[in-house]
């Protein structure tokens, strides 16, 4: 009887434990794709308490924080216009989330309109209030995304 009963706990336990899981990874899924929309429309009020204080953004041109990212889309010194994410996966260690999406994206760089296959990672640390972006990283593919 003590063995059915600690089973079933066993049982009840990683059941809950991998619905978490599953459920703290579409959260995730679903703020980068809300992420992506805020930076389509310019949104910084909506972006700048996702972004974390320490956060860090790479870029082909370069790296920077979170001031200048923000005062990049701002200003439209790039404008990320639309991006067509072809898959995205994301793994929880602890408190944070890693995500990566393989898109394309259309953007407005220098006046200039350009479209580049990427993956995104993009690094996300779970606080008190939800989470926070803690690293967004470019790096462009060499073939077409997807």
């Amino acid at each position: 009887m003590k063995t059915s009963i600690f089973r079933l706990l066993l049982i009840v336990l990683f059941t809950t434990n991998a619905f978490a899981q599953t459920t703290a990874e579409q959260e995730v899924i679903q703020l980068s794709k809300q992420k992506w929309q805020w930076m389509a429309d310019k949104n910084v009020d909506q972006l700048t308490p996702l972004f974390d204080d320490k956060s860090v953004f790479v870029h082909m041109g370069g790296s920077w924080g979170k001031k200048q990212e923000i005062d990049i889309i701002k200003s439209g010194g790039i404008h990320y216009k639309k991006a067509d994410i072809h898959e995205v996966s994301v793994n929880i260690i602890g408190n944070t989330a890693i995500l990566l999406n393989n898109i394309t994206l259309l953007a407005v760089v220098g006046g200039n309109e350009v479209t580049n296959p990427f993956i995104v990672t993009e690094v996300y640390i779970k606080e008190n209030e939800g989470w926070k972006l803690g690293s967004l990283s470019f790096t462009k593919l060499m073939t077409a995304a997807h």
